[in-house]
């Protein structure tokens, strides 16, 4: 089966000492590409770097709900130089995380909307994580509601990060242009309604991701999900959608190659060598 991964964020600590052999896993898995983003000024920068090294990842440099409140002025500044690079093929993590709230919810807004008008400006695509607390649907409104006040003609292309919430929330995104992406955390209580939206959203609107080193599906280890384990999540939608996997493989691929487009060719140098 043809696979994608797109989200993995083999840019994090836990990859510090074995980034290699985590990609070339994944390689043999399968898996044709991995979309690597970053979610602060220091991850975007460790994205750019793997990426540079290994010309079959993706970079995406922004700042996460998460860190809404900390990145300065100057650290805004360095993303907005970073997704300059020719190796940036999508702007974000970014979103609105109303469970764990680690940012107010008034910066968490403010951080979404200058990512929001990156992706406008450098015509990439935005990866949107979006999070309510359990029973809630808030984020999800919100995140409906800033995405519906920029004009359709200037509206980056939204890719719906490791889909949670209700399927009209599904219905509304896929209304403004969205791809639906569904990770590990389709197999845990509570996120029920990720298998009707799975098997409503139109084929060539889906993809699949890891969300790595987090939300391991079954099969994976718990404490270190990884790219090479995306395939348990292609199966579960195959599934849900009554799909020969082999054909959902094709269809993941020409998404991603769709809304990812290609990036400039690079030349790949060894692990540890600074170039």
């Amino acid at each position: 089966m043809r696979l994608i991964d797109s989200h993995g964020h083999v840019n994090a600590e836990r990859f510090s000492d074995d980034a290699q052999a985590v990609v070339e896993a994944a390689r043999a898995a399968g898996v044709e590409r991995i979309l690597v983003p970053g979610w602060n000024v220091a991850s975007s920068e460790r994205a750019i770097d793997l990426v540079e090294r290994v010309p079959w990842l993706d970079a995406g440099v922004g700042v996460h709900p998460h860190d809404a409140a900390k990145v300065d002025d100057a650290g805004w500044g360095r993303i907005r130089d970073l997704a300059a690079h020719p190796s940036v093929v999508a702007i974000g993590e970014t979103g609105l995380d109303y469970d764990r709230v680690f940012s107010p919810i008034p910066e968490q807004l403010t951080n979404l909307r200058r990512n929001l008008a990156l992706a406008i400006e450098t015509s990439r695509p935005v990866i949107l994580h979006c999070r309510s607390a359990a029973g809630r649907r808030d984020a999800q409104d919100a995140l409906v509601a800033e995405l519906a006040a920029v004009p359709d003609g200037d509206r980056p292309l939204p890719i719906v990060h490791s889909f949670s919430g209700p399927v009209d929330y599904a219905e509304r995104m896929l209304e403004l242009g969205a791809v639906i992406s569904f990770s590990g955390l389709v197999f845990r209580k509570g996120e029920e309604a990720s298998a009707t939206v799975a098997a409503r959203t139109p084929v060539d609107r889906i993809l699949v991701e890891t969300d790595s080193p987090f939300l391991s599906p079954p099969g994976a280890p718990r404490g270190r999900n990884e790219p090479a384990y995306v395939g348990i999540t292609a199966a579960w939608v195959a599934e849900q959608r009554g799909m020969d996997p082999m054909a959902l493989g094709e269809h993941l691929v020409a998404t991603y190659d769709r809304v990812i487009g290609d990036p400039r060719p690079r030349e790949p140098t060894p692990f540890g060598d600074p170039g």
